[in-house]
């Protein structure tokens, strides 16, 4: 599943090419796709709404529109969103449809934009989806209004020190993954994170100073911001349209490194398992 960096560099593309289309039309080819309901509205209700902005909350993403509905959408696993018109381009899992015909067999939602564009919503195994749902409700959807405050948001860090307090015992890897306590920090970024600041991923968080706490704070956000300025770290199983594969894990410093030397210290890099997850640090620079 993609992480945070790799959702916010699809947001970016969506905010460059759809930001101030108009839907002309929505064909839904699998239903549950895009689901109705209570409080949802139907395809329909989006036809003639303009795109207004493209934001991400953690890996959520949502497209506002002009008629106080938001489209409101998750690629889970193998989802994708391929752009079609004056500019062709697409992000998400790496099979033929980012480049070849489309709609194909793995096409779920058709958005036809004016300027003769169309935005498709493609998702092989079926586990994404597209819902809209009115404005002012999207923060108050109950997946999103438990998440965490985000590390690329520097004000954030009050929300984080308060929600991290509530698990003092448990381990600081295991808090930087839990998405009600800071929201979007994935595996890898957890690790290259507490190996900056030198914190074992072990170490119960109540051994972490207030002091230390803020730096991986800001450090999470450096990774980060690096890793989307690179255009994210998923090299297997996340490209654009362009077939371009995120750089950062080529600027990792601890993430499958294990056996290579420390770049600060020349210590082999270890990878145990921490809050059920592989795990790699470095064992001098990152000590009990």
């Amino acid at each position: 599943m993609p992480e945070l960096p790799e959702v916010e560099t699809v947001r970016r593309g969506l905010e460059r090419l759809v930001v101030g289309r108009r839907i002309t039309a929505v064909d839904v080819f699998e239903a549950k796709s895009f689901p109705v309901g209570p409080g949802l509205l139907p395809p329909a209700g989006v036809v003639g709404a303009r795109i207004v902005a493209a934001r991400r909350r953690a890996k959520v993403l949502i497209l506002d529109l002009d008629n106080e509905y938001s489209l409101v959408g998750h690629l889970k696993m193998t989802g994708q969103l391929v752009v079609r018109g004056p500019e062709d381009w697409g992000a998400g899992h790496p099979t033929d449809s980012l480049l070849g015909e489309l709609p194909d067999r793995s096409t779920r939602i058709d958005f036809r934009l004016d300027a003769d564009s169309h935005l498709f919503f493609n998702d092989q195994r079926k586990f994404g989806w597209v819902k809209a749902i009115p404005t002012p409700m999207v923060e108050q959807l109950p997946f999103i209004a438990s998440l965490g405050p985000e590390p690329l948001d520097a004000a954030g860090f009050p929300e984080f020190q308060r929600r991290a307090a509530r698990h003092r015992r448990t381990t600081v890897k295991a808090v930087l993954l839990n998405q009600q306590v800071v929201s979007g920090i994935g595996n890898i970024y957890a690790d290259e994170s507490l190996w900056a600041v030198r914190v074992n991923p072990a170490r119960p968080l109540a051994e972490v100073s207030d002091r230390k706490l803020r730096q991986l704070f800001q450090a999470a956000s450096d990774v980060m911001t690096l890793s989307i300025e690179l255009g994210g770290s998923t090299d297997r199983n996340y490209v654009d349209a362009e077939g371009n594969r995120g750089a950062y894990l080529g600027f990792a410093n601890v993430f499958r490194r294990q056996g290579q030397p420390c770049h600060r210290c020349g210590t082999a890099i270890v990878k145990t398992k921490v809050a059920g997850r592989g795990t790699h640090y470095c064992p001098r620079c990152q000590r009990r």
